[in-house]
This record gives structure tokens, sequence and C-alpha cells, in this order.
């Protein structure tokens, strides 16, 4: 059989996304609950890092340890990997050794060479092309608060980065539309965001546009991990695509907003909205432990329900 992987959200059917979505509310109810739940026993998710995360590796770490298993942390400086051990043969060791890898990396094309030669279901973490793991829990919080996400409108505002690239995605997943945003010069490029075509997602050069009628406003930091060096570039690019009260005033009066933090309040967003009443972040922050868990669930189980 071929072993399930998550590397990016298009790896998953909308079914497969619904029934993660249904599990993480059972395993979220039982969480509150102080309910234990061991599904997991046992078994093992290594947690490989090359790019340093705080919510990452809290998510992981806890999240497989209330599953009932164990958690490994590698950093990539601290081992083989770090010291010119092929991709390949990391991954036919690594997994002989544990039931799940979940690793947070640059490029793409190294999950891609990992999970090629993985006796075990891999996750990506984050890398410079993607993030699904982030838009899973972001698209769970949604439905958690507003519903079905079918049909409605996620306005994007900032960077076509890798948020911004599974976002497209999940449109064509799960059948809604993005408003995108971009100062001139970072569009979005389709080959990069791996998507199946354009129709759910639209490019406006004005981000009030973008957000006008969204259900959903949403942003990044302007400089994404390992593009330090564009500080001062992109400071002056983005400066009119900070999200203000006058974005969200022109959403959807019932809009969210969401942001996968860490947040700079007064760059990518003011303080008044990350910390105002339509603000979500600390739902979708804790959202990430909840569908982390049911996403590794059904890697490792199938499905169980």
């Amino acid at each position: 059989m071929a072993i399930p992987h998550y590397l990016q959200f298009k790896d998953l059917s909308r079914a497969d996304i619904e029934y993660v979505f249904e599990r993480a509310r059972v395993i979220k109810d039982r969480f509150k609950r102080y309910e234990a739940y061991h599904p997991l026993a046992d078994r093992t998710l290594v947690m490989i890092f090359e790019k340093a995360s705080t919510r990452t590796r809290l998510s992981f770490e806890a999240g497989m340890h209330q599953l009932g298993g164990a958690a490994i942390y590698l950093n990539t400086r601290d081992s083989q990997l770090g010291r010119g051990e092929p991709v390949e043969d990391a991954a036919q060791v690594i997994s002989r050794m544990c039931d799940l890898v979940m690793i947070r990396t640059f490029e793409q094309e190294v999950v891609e060479r990992f999970a090629a030669h993985s006796r075990v279901p891999v996750i990506n973490g984050l890398t410079n092309e993607y993030h699904p793991c982030q838009i899973l829990a972001d698209i769970f919080t949604f439905i958690e608060h507003r519903g079905d996400i079918q049909g409605r409108t996620v306005a994007w505002i900032g960077d076509s980065n890798n948020m911004c690239n599974t976002w497209l995605q999940a449109a064509e997943v799960l059948d809604f539309n993005v408003h995108v945003s971009t100062p001139p010069g970072y569009e979005v490029e389709p080959e990069r965001a791996g998507l199946y075509g354009t129709s759910h997602f639209e490019s406006f050069a004005d981000p009030l546009q973008a957000c006008q009628g969204a259900h959903l406003v949403t942003t990044d930091v302007w400089t994404s991990m390992g593009f330090e060096a564009e500080n001062e570039a992109r400071a002056q690019a983005f400066a009119d695509w900070c999200v203000d009260a006058e974005m969200m005033a022109a959403a959807d009066p019932q809009a969210v907003f969401m942001h996968c933090l860490p947040a700079h309040r007064g760059e990518e967003v003011t303080a008044a909205v990350i910390d105002g009443p339509q603000s979500v972040v600390w739902d979708e922050a804790e959202n990430r432990l909840h569908v982390q868990k049911a996403l590794m669930e059904f890697l490792v189980l199938g499905r169980i329900a």
C-alpha cells in the first residue's frame, strides 16, 4: 500500500480533510474535558527542524504526547543531516526507527526527497513553498466560528509566500475563493503555488478592494524566515499592505481576522485589528494542536470512525 504523506494541502482529498476536521472536533472536545485519549500509544514521532519554531514544535510535541506517543526533536545542526548526510540516507534510517516524521525546513524538495525514501508517513511542518498544517488549522478555526467555508471569500493581504500558496491550493480543494493583494513584484506565481487552475483566486492591486465583502481577512509577516536580507526593501514595498480597521470595515460585517503568528503590530497588521473583536488568532494558534493530532491519527491509523 502507498504510504500516506502530507507535504502539500492538495495531498489530502476533500473527503479526507472533512474527516480530519471531524476527528479534530472530537479530539478537541476530549482535550477540553480532560479525557485521556491515547490511540498512538507506543508510537514515535520524529520532528526534524532546520527552521526553528515555537508553535510548530509545541503543537506537534504536546500533541503526540497527548495521543499517548513520544516525540523526539532533532535539529539539523545537531545531526548528520547538518553534516552533509544525503536526505535519502537519513530517511531510510530515521523511518526505520519511528512511526511518523515531521519536517520543518527551507526547500520543498527536501521533504519530497525524504518522503520518497521513507517507510512511514511524512508531514510538512513548513517549507518556503507551503505551510499545509497551518492552513488546516485556519480553515478548521473558520468553520468553528462561521460554518462551512465553501463558497466564501478569503482576502490574503501581503506577500505571496508559503501561506498564500497554501490558501490557493486549499481554495481549489474545498471550493472557496481567495482575493490576493500583494505589492508590485511580489505577485502570485501559479506554478510555484502548485495550483490546478486559476478559477478560485483573483488578484487585486488595491488591498482595500481585495477585502471588499471578504468573510476572512488574513496576512503574515512581510519577511519570511530565510529572507531577512530583504527586510528594508520589503518594509518600503509593503507599507500600504498593513491590515487596518478600514480594511476590516470593507469586509463582510461578520468577517474574522487571522494571522499565523508571530505578528509585528504596526507592520502587517495594526494592534487594533489583531487585538480587536474580529480577531480569532488565539483560537487559530490553539487549533494547530487539535488539527495536527487528528492529522497524525489519520496518517498512522487511517479512518477509525
